[in-house]
């Protein structure tokens, strides 16, 4: 995988730059104050640090699945057929991750870095925790053991997420027929939202069918209030990153605060 991705590393990230300065300017002409300068400084020292943190946990990560898809009876061979199966394989357990991330607090204190920013933006797509990396992998064994090869496990992984940085944007409306069947922007929005009507909801990754089968779904009907419901932590990475592990050792934890 570091052989595929590696080369290209730079270009996607001068990409993903550029989208971010667009999303900047059509903020600004369009008043429509979807970044905050002290957030999204907030927001990119977050992004620094889970990247320096996967420098460190991806060969944890990349073993965790290799073992198991060792010592599982059998071994899908590598082709694009295979492919598919494990992205989409991927995308139901990222389902039930997430959801869980939402309703048991061990996890939520992992996850709750991602849901404390107060405006939708791209830069908030990657306010992600540095530790997540520990416990990710444990949740994709089932599919190491079913025999789907470790590296388009990895892969597919990694472009979950990334398709879902570009659900982080108010720069796109609706779009049509696909509502209900991916996860969008508008979707995402909706998942981000701390109003009642939106809480737990579309814990999809790339395919947002999950939540209709397992009732989820919720479209998105009235303006967005983003953030978390006791309000705003603050812009200090290290205390957004670890004030989850902190409530839940004190006793004082609570979902979806």
């Amino acid at each position: 995988m570091k052989h595929t991705v590696g080369p290209y590393r730079f270009w996607i990230l001068g990409i993903l730059l550029v989208l971010i300065l667009a999303e900047i300017a059509w903020s600004w002409r369009n008043d429509k104050k979807a970044y905050e300068i002290k957030e999204t400084f907030s927001n990119l020292a977050v992004l620094t640090g889970f990247h320096l943190s996967k420098v460190l946990f991806t060969g944890y990560q990349l073993a965790v699945l290799g073992f198991f898809t060792e010592i599982a009876p059998f071994t899908f061979p590598n082709n694009a057929w295979v492919f598919l199966l494990t992205f989409i394989t991927t995308d139901f357990i990222y389902y039930w991750f997430h959801r869980l991330s939402h309703i048991w607090k061990p996890l939520w204190a992992f996850h709750m870095v991602h849901h404390s920013a107060m405006h939708m933006n791209l830069t908030a797509a990657y306010r992600l925790n540095w530790l997540s990396a520990i416990i990710s992998p444990l949740f994709f064994i089932p599919a190491a053991l079913m025999g789907m090869p470790a590296d388009f496990i990895a892969i597919s992984y990694a472009l979950n997420l990334v398709y879902q940085f570009f659900l982080h944007t108010e720069a796109v409306d609706k779009i049509g027929w696909l509502e209900g069947i991916i996860d969008t922007p508008s979707a995402h929005r909706v998942h981000h939202g701390s109003n009642p009507l939106y809480i737990d909801k579309n814990f999809g990754g790339v395919l947002i069918t999950w939540d209709k089968l397992f009732k989820t779904y919720q479209p998105e009907t009235e303006k967005v209030n983003y953030g978390l419901t006791n309000g705003s932590l603050g812009y200090n990475p290290f205390k957004l990153v670890f004030k989850g592990f902190a409530d839940l050792f004190t006793g004082k934890m609570k979902l979806k605060s």
